[in-house]
């Protein structure tokens, strides 16, 4: 489709004039005779271009400029006029015009110009879209924050990223805990060596030593060949150990003394390999409940947890949410125009989100893709969970009674749901421990 060009002049045969001309170019043109009239336009239409005359009666073309460039930074403005001076064409240049035309011009220059600008924010959005991509393959992406605990956790994150000190953090899944031991790596001196990610949850207990450590030739069944772990391959970077809390005891030990002694002894060797990691950690666990149970060592929790960084749940800075929405639209290269109204970011701001920042994501793919129009309204939001500090609803009991079974087995059913089937955050929505997650869904046979 043909870019959107604003046109704002209250000449109204030089409008019409102006207008036929751009048109006659392939443009798309939507043109106003006042000032206010434009910037209805402009905030209604959200065009590709903005063409204003100085002088309109009611708004000056500087101030259209002065708020077009405030809401709409990328959006870029040519400003015409038949009373130019050298002052005022610096002024316009100043506060960001693209381009400064004196009356009379030919249709050419106009023409061109338009071109000009248009070629430049096209450019200006690739390489947008192309530094997202690079914020996404090196640890960036997402860290846009109005919050200002989160402000402070990136800026000691960005400490931390400087030192060799293990870090560990913490937080709900789907808060952004990779993403942050991401931005970590990608500012620490180990930035151009590679970041290796392992979730320690996803990997089965029999083979996780294997995983990390590598194995020999022969050292189990199906080890047909030696195969490096996860240790080695991140040496001399950084390793990256999601979900540690998820380990058993035993591996617990040896990854210690990974971690302690900078060698690992592969499954099946008599031989120890000398590695060079800096080891960041991840847990959705209250660890410290997990060592008052028994079920994470104490020295492996103070040896991982030298920075400890706690990432806040999306529910607990909804001031973060807008920035987000914004976000999520340009990654998934929503087309101009599409937003999401007010009232919808203010029904968002209300819902607890239970998936946190993922759940976020997921919904702004699908609002897009399903959108009525350009403007997504809050009835074509649709949440999981309930809004913020509402409480859960328990069932009547009616008098003939109610199965508790049933019911706990149909609250499993939805915290599976709600985590895409992931047992660790299935867990802790229902705040248990993972085994008795997991020994309860043995026991109903889900």
């Amino acid at each position: 489709m043909a870019e959107l060009i604003l046109l704002i002049d209250d000449d109204e045969s030089l409008r019409r004039v102006t207008a036929y001309n751009l048109e006659s170019a392939g443009f798309r043109v939507i043109a106003a005779g006042s000032g206010r009239e434009g910037l209805a336009f402009f905030r209604e239409k959200a065009p590709d271009l903005v063409v204003t005359d100085v002088k309109l009666g009611d708004l000056s073309g500087l101030e259209i400029l002065e708020t077009v460039k405030k809401e709409a930074p990328e959006t870029p403005v040519i400003v015409i006029t038949a009373f130019g001076s050298i002052e005022m064409a610096v002024s316009a240049m100043r506060q960001g015009a693209f381009n400064f035309i004196t009356k009379p011009f030919d249709r050419d220059t106009l023409r061109l110009s338009c071109r000009k600008a248009l070629e430049l924010k096209s450019l200006q959005s690739r390489n947008r879209l192309l530094a997202a991509e690079v914020d996404r393959l090196t640890g960036a992406e997402g860290i846009e924050t109005a919050s200002p605990a989160m402000q402070e956790l990136v800026r000691t994150g960005l400490r931390a990223a400087d030192s060799e000190a293990t870090v560990l953090i913490t937080g709900e899944s789907g808060t952004g805990k990779e993403v942050l031991a991401r931005l970590i790596h990608r500012h620490s001196p180990r930035r151009d060596q590679p970041l290796v990610a392992v979730s320690c949850a996803a990997i089965p207990p029999t083979l996780i030593e294997s995983e990390l450590f590598g194995h020999v030739k022969g050292a189990f069944t199906g080890a047909i060949a030696s195969r490096k772990g996860r240790f080695q391959s991140a040496s001399p970077g950084t390793l990256f150990l999601d979900e540690i809390g998820e380990l058993a005891l035993d591996m617990q030990a040896k990854l210690l003394r990974a971690i302690q002694e900078r060698e690992v002894e592969p499954v099946g060797s008599d031989r120890r390999e000398k590695v060079d990691v800096r080891i960041i950690a991840a847990t959705n666990r209250d660890l410290q409940e997990a060592i008052r149970k028994g079920e994470l060592r104490e020295d492996l929790y103070y040896r991982i947890g030298v920075i400890p960084l706690h990432v806040p749940p999306l529910r607990e800075r909804p001031e973060d949410i807008p920035l987000l929405v914004r976000h999520f639209l340009r990654k998934f290269q929503a087309p101009p125009g599409v937003r999401f109204s007010a009232a919808a970011l203010e029904k968002m701001r209300r819902y607890s989100w239970p998936g946190n920042i993922r759940e976020l994501q997921n919904l702004v793919e699908r609002c897009l893709i399903l959108r009525r129009g350009d403007t997504i309204g809050e009835e074509e939001l649709h949440f999981s969970g309930p809004p913020a500090g509402e409480s859960c609803l328990l069932p009547e009991i009616p008098p003939e009674g109610i199965s508790l079974e049933a019911v706990e087995k149909g609250l499993i059913k939805k915290a599976l749901q709600l985590s895409g089937g992931n047992r660790s955050e299935a867990a802790r929505l229902l705040k248990i421990p993972r085994h008795v997650l997991v020994y309860r869904l043995e026991k109903f046979g889900l």
